[in-house]
């Protein structure tokens, strides 16, 4: 019933005046720099950035059936650091940007991101890549702020498949999605199609159909092996079979001309309104004018969708560290891209991430490329060639220093502070261990934390107070004459003593809690701060 009334409406694109100004100024598009270009001449001006690892379906081909753990949003890029490596990336000949995810909508602020991506300079198109199940309601603000590529993502289009597939419903939200963004003439409008072998593959004709009545691209996509997605050589159909099953309907079905850095080969039907494509990266790769890097959820640089090596820009922006000195990262990362990625044989025994996390899980800094992207301006832990090091301060003055650090144990029953008042703990004292324990660790220090100075320390205190029935907090204060301070031996100190109070009082509280550790004081040296605690 949807589908026939999807092919019954009416459809009248009318272009945006938004997007019809990107399209005009594609002529006037910058070169490409050498930090993009990698050894084998490939300029890359196609950046995909996945703005969330969420996702509101549940793909059998792309998460594990178990699920994936999610990071805390902490870790995913803000909006201002996805615009801020937006304009960073446009500004050395990055051309399109194409928002992916996980899901990209399940993002509260998909339309600011958009809006802000429109008012960069220099930027043509502005891609979106989506499932279709809560992009409806949002595309007509999509497309004011200048979406000019829409890619939607759907595998069946049988209810119940669409069910076994994605674990979820809504087949009839996605072909909402996909009616209202022909009604609203976005310029290029896909449709992503995994083939899977006895899944799918009786219904490449139906696809086909939408090709014929409909002005967008239908994409068919070899399956793809992804860290969990159970995949097998048998499952994959190549195109060449996609083909076939479609000359048994169609024989007259020509190839256009390839354009550098296209991702799938196009082939129209004699007087079909769409195009059909084929995304070959199992049989027929396309490395050779390979056009694409990728920053994940967690503001990992990827430079290959099969490799595993990744480099954090995410960190180098929280760190402070100068665009020029990032980009000096992102150019050894591009010359450090492979001619081409592996082949049939090998792919499924590479270790990747599940595709919803090319958007974002792992988070290493360097991985496999060499890179030592460290500021050495604003990290003094590491040397020029950014290896660590100790810090020399030998031509420091010697002053009077503190700090005091605080952290907190919660329990979520009052036994533990019952037997701890009662000194009926089996194990024993629970206050006079973890405070002589903090103590002992506050001289330990350098032995625990490798890069410490070994310091003359001339007073090492660990207070302990039972706040309430369920809460205790432990505050330590160290001081030394010296060139140094003594932030890690008061954090040192509070550490262990709470941990000493959790393995004391494990036996009868499984759930307490150890938080809000951190330096309250620091006085001497360069400056002073105070933070009130809670």
């Amino acid at each position: 019933m949807l589908l026939r009334r999807l092919y019954s409406t009416a459809i009248r694109p009318s272009l945006s005046e938004t997007s019809a100004k990107r399209w005009d100024a594609v002529k006037n598009a910058k070169p490409i720099t050498h930090f993009l270009t990698d050894n084998f001449n490939r300029r890359h001006d196609y950046l995909r950035i996945s703005i969330t690892e969420r996702c509101n379906l549940r793909c059998l081909y792309c998460m594990p059936e178990e699920g994936v753990p999610l990071q805390a949003d902490s870790q995913i890029l803000s909006t201002d650091e996805i615009i801020q490596i937006a304009e960073m990336f446009v500004k050395q000949g990055v051309k399109k940007i194409r928002l992916t995810g996980g899901e990209p909508t399940v993002r509260k602020d998909i339309l600011e991101i958009m809006e802000s991506l429109n008012q960069i300079e220099g930027l043509n198109e502005i891609c979106i890549t989506s499932n279709g199940i809560a992009l409806n309601r949002k595309l007509p603000k999509l497309a004011k702020s200048g979406l000019t590529s829409l890619n939607l993502s759907l595998d069946t289009l049988v209810e119940g498949k669409f069910t076994l597939i994605t674990r979820r419903n809504g087949l009839s939200n996605v072909l909402k999605s996909l009616e209202t963004a022909l009604k609203l003439g976005i310029p290029k409008v896909k449709l992503n199609v995994v083939i899977i072998r006895g899944l799918n593959d009786d219904e490449i004709l139906n696809f086909v159909k939408l090709a014929q009545y409909y002005p967008l691209e239908v994409r068919f996509i070899e399956y793809m092996p992804f860290d969990g997605n159970k995949w097998e050589v048998e499952k994959v159909i190549s195109f060449k079979e996609i083909i076939d099953i479609i000359k048994t309907k169609h024989p007259i079905i020509e190839q256009l001309t390839h354009k550098y850095g296209e991702t799938s080969k196009i082939f129209q039907i004699p007087g079909f309104k769409g195009k059909l494509g084929f995304i070959t990266s199992m049989t027929s790769d396309f490395c050779g004018d390979c056009t694409r890097l990728r920053i994940t959820s967690d503001g990992n640089l990827k430079v290959c969708l099969f490799g595993n090596d990744e480099v954090s820009i995410k960190n180098l922006l929280r760190a402070g560290v100068d665009e020029s000195e990032i980009l000096e990262v992102v150019g050894k990362a591009v010359k450090g891209k492979k001619e081409k990625h592996a082949g049939l044989d090998e792919l499924p025994k590479m270790a990747n991430r599940p595709m919803i996390l090319i958007g974002g899980n792992t988070n290493p800094l360097i991985h496999r490329f060499g890179i030592r992207p460290y500021s050495t301006k604003t990290l003094t832990h590491v040397n020029e060639k950014g290896e660590a090091k100790m810090v020399d301060i030998g031509d420091k003055q010697i002053t009077k220093r503190r700090a005091t650090a605080s952290g907190f144990i919660k329990f979520s029953n009052e036994i533990p502070i019952q037997q701890i008042e009662s000194n009926s703990n089996k194990k024993g004292d629970v206050l006079s261990i973890a405070r002589i324990s903090g103590i002992l660790a506050i001289k330990k220090t350098f032995d625990l934390i490798i890069l410490c100075h070994p310091l003359q320390l001339t007073k090492a205190e660990v207070k302990i107070e039972i706040i309430d029935t369920h809460t205790i907090k432990v505050e330590s204060i160290v001081d030394c004459q010296g060139k140094t301070g003594v932030e890690m031996e008061a954090l040192v100190g509070v550490n262990i003593a709470l941990l000493n109070i959790y393995d004391m009082c494990k036996a009868v509280d499984k759930k307490m809690v150890i938080h809000d550790v951190k330096v309250i004081e620091k006085k001497g040296g360069k400056s002073d701060f105070v933070i009130d605690a809670p």
